[in-house]
């Protein structure tokens, strides 16, 4: 059927629904029954309409704009993005784009009022958040958005009575998992490279798993193969060179992220020490880069492609009105060939 500037009135007559229905169906909205929508959108494809989302906005009071804000926790001394949040956009993207979103990216500084700014300008309808520096000042922030029932979800950190939605990773369950592998090996002087701190929750976490699994297996710790570490650039390589500096024997390290692990990895190699053979490796996040570096990287995978369409089915429910619960997704340990066994 060939109809000239076609409109939602002439989909719904061809269809035999309402107009409210065929705008529910070309939003995807699971209040329309699947077959329903499929024929609706069929229709639409066949008549070749597009939705007008600058009309529908003014209509509905909405951008159809999901705002992503990523977080520079250099405080402006690099442009680097995190790889791990890096390897998340695209993805982020196109499931927002299955959901007919555009996706607003914005590099914001920790110190900046970013809170303040999305709640109040109207530039999307909702927010997804990912990364987050110091959580003490971040948390503060999350409290602000609620209190201004700004719509929002959150990349990171699962902890009780936090303000808004979250998705992420069961941390602890991956250090565990990590740990548990490099025991299984027979590694018994294990190095922590990463923080502790609750400020930095996540990474936490994944050192209780350390801990948890150094119990489970009636392994003593030994606090001084624990090394600060944060994940940027060089951190990882200066963790290693001040774990030598301790004279502690060591024949495994857990690092915290793939980034410090990667870094570990090239200390390693500068000092003279083979991985595997000397020390075993392990990562945390599976980051692009992992499978490629030699010796390719043992690590923790998070799936971010369930993390990103998690993410953004949680927006755009919080947009809809519709229930929405935070999620902690089970982590996956990717063996390669930083870990030999003996």
């Amino acid at each position: 059927m060939k109809v000239s500037n076609p409109t939602s009135r002439d989909i719904a007559e061809i269809a035999g629904v309402s107009q409210a229905t065929v705008s529910r169906a070309l939003r995807n909205s699971p209040l329309v029954r699947e077959e329903t929508r499929e024929k609706i959108q069929q229709i639409a494809r066949d008549l070749n309409y597009f939705v007008n989302r600058n009309a529908a906005g003014l209509r509905t009071h909405q951008s159809n704009t999901i705002a992503l804000l990523l977080f520079d926790e250099t405080e402006g001394r690099h442009a680097v993005i995190n790889p791990f949040f890096l390897s998340m956009l695209g993805f982020i993207t196109r499931a927002a784009s299955k959901h007919g979103y555009d996706v607003l990216i914005s590099m914001q500084q920790l110190s900046d009022d970013w809170h303040i700014e999305y709640q109040a300008s109207h530039r999307a309808d909702g927010l997804i958040l990912l990364g987050y520096g110091d959580y003490v000042t971040y948390r503060a922030k999350l409290a602000a958005l609620a209190r201004a029932n700004t719509r929002f979800m959150i990349w990171g950190p699962t902890i009780n009575d936090q303000p808004g939605h979250s998705i992420g990773c069961d941390n602890i369950n991956g250090g565990c998992q990590a740990t548990n592998h490099l025991l299984q090996l027979g590694r018994r002087s294990i190095a922590f490279l990463g923080s502790t701190s609750k400020r930095s929750p996540e990474l936490a976490a994944r050192y209780d798993g350390y801990c948890a699994a150094h119990h489970d297996a009636g392994v003593p710790l030994n606090e001084r193969l624990n090394i600060p570490a944060w994940s940027a650039a060089g951190e990882g390589y200066r963790a290693v060179e001040e774990l030598l500096q301790r004279r502690e024997p060591f024949d495994a390290i857990f690092a915290v992220t793939d980034v410090i692990a990667i870094d570990a990895m090239r200390a390693l190699k500068d000092n003279g020490y083979a991985v595997p053979d000397d020390v075993a490796v392990v990562g945390f996040d599976d980051i692009s880069l992992a499978e490629h570096v030699t010796p390719s990287l043992t690590t923790v995978r998070q799936d971010i492609t369930l993390a990103a369409e998690g993410l953004v089915d949680g927006i755009v429910g919080l947009i809809r009105g519709e229930p929405v619960e935070s999620t902690l997704m089970a982590p996956q340990l990717v063996v390669r060939a930083s870990c030999g066994a003996r």
